[in-house]
């Protein structure tokens, strides 16, 4: 029996790309939330700059759980596939990156 290899969309490598985006997104919003501490999000006043409360946070990191979740669904990302996992490391680079450099400047109230 011969195993055939599977055929990706273009599509598919969006969401292998946005799966570690949203995942890595839920994290520090998740640990903030469940410490209860107070932490930027795009509710706060100003928009990720201001803080946000702690269920606030939770709610968002699951949120962004849950869209990360189906895009790695949807994107039938294999983890033997080296290009399909390079993809999905990039998504969570990029959000780290953009992140760290975002939550830099968050408003202390």
């Amino acid at each position: 029996m011969t195993k055939t290899k599977k055929s990706l969309s273009w599509y598919h490598y969006i969401a292998i790309f946005f799966s570690g985006l949203f995942l890595t997104n839920a994290i520090p919003h998740f640990v903030n939330g469940i410490s209860g501490d107070a932490f930027p999000t795009p509710f706060a006043d100003p928009p990720g700059k201001g803080l946000s409360s702690s269920l606030t946070n939770v709610l968002w990191a699951l949120f962004n759980l849950f869209i990360g979740y189906l895009l790695l669904r949807i994107s039938r990302l294999e983890s033997k596939n080296k290009f399909e996992m390079l993809i999905f490391f990039a998504g969570i680079i990029c959000v780290s990156i953009l992140l760290s450099i975002s939550f830099s400047n968050k408003i202390d109230m």
